[in-house]
């Protein structure tokens, strides 16, 4: 059966539809997963993607998509899906996420797969009703097409889950593989937001031992304080699968009552509401 802990691709022996059961969502996610080739344009420290390379996904076969994903919903809502695959405490069909092995809107079909998705949402009944979510790195927010994508998912009732792991250039280097820009990143995380209810997603984890510094930890709140009233909260997560990366070795997860505190300080500091997921 699923678990908290599986998250394979390849599960349900689909291309670019798969399912989890995910701590975040409280239950079972339908990924839709357009990195099939396992390329992202960052490299997260963190990440759980084997075999992780630089780039961009291959063209994507919307047609296909579409198919798995009306095949894959019709055996979760009216097949034993759940009774086959899920223990009994996740049974619930919580979203469809735009995640997978890669950043999604690196697809240049990103926007035409969200509208595909919404269409067999309604075949289903369940436009409005399922929440339709994305998970980036928001590092393309600059492109008209993930745009456009984004405000379709707003029209399917749906959030953006935006990633933002430091704040402090270097630290965001080091983590997530990337130039360290905390200010492009606020003015992406702010677009995003006018765009389409948006969730921070932060893995909070020590590196080396060591804890994120005070100094990271107010660097993080400046950089949301802007953003009060505008966002819809902070999901502060740990590690609670192994890193498939060569600093796998460095990563600590840090005890629940760490990630309480930072989630204490975010909103005493800024207002925003924290949820928090060891």
């Amino acid at each position: 059966m699923l678990t908290t802990d599986d998250h394979r691709r390849d599960s349900a022996g689909l291309l670019y539809v798969y399912p989890v059961v995910s701590r975040r969502a409280g239950g079972v996610s339908i990924g839709i997963n357009l990195n099939p080739n396992n390329a992202c344009n960052w490299a997260c420290v963190y990440c759980q993607v084997e075999n992780l390379t630089r780039g961009g996904p291959p063209p994507i076969d919307l047609d296909r998509l579409e198919r798995e994903l009306e095949f894959f919903l019709s055996d979760v809502l009216t097949g034993d899906f759940m009774q086959r695959e899920v223990p009994p405490e996740a049974r619930r069909l919580m979203d469809v996420a735009f995640s997978g092995n890669g950043e999604p809107t690196t697809a240049p079909e990103f926007a035409d797969a969200m509208l595909r998705i919404g269409r067999v949402l309604e075949r289903f009944g369940q436009k409005g009703q399922l929440v339709v979510r994305l998970i980036t790195n928001g590092s393309l927010l600059h492109r008209p097409e993930v745009q456009r994508g984004i405000r379709h998912l707003a029209e399917l009732g749906g959030e953006v889950w935006f990633k933002l792991d430091r704040a402090v250039p270097d630290e965001m280097t080091e983590i997530n593989g990337v130039p360290g820009l905390p200010d492009k990143v606020a003015k992406n995380l702010a677009l995003c937001a006018s765009l389409a209810p948006t969730w921070v997603q932060t893995c909070w984890f020590a590196l080396d031992g060591s804890a994120p510094s005070v100094a990271s930890r107010m660097a993080y709140c400046d950089l949301l304080r802007p953003l009060v009233g505008k966002l819809a909260g902070v999901h502060l997560y740990g590690l609670a699968r192994p890193s498939l990366q060569a600093a796998a070795p460095r990563l600590s997860a840090l005890v629940v009552e760490d990630l309480s505190d930072f989630a204490m300080l975010i909103e005493n500091e800024t207002g925003i509401r924290v949820l928090v997921s060891p």
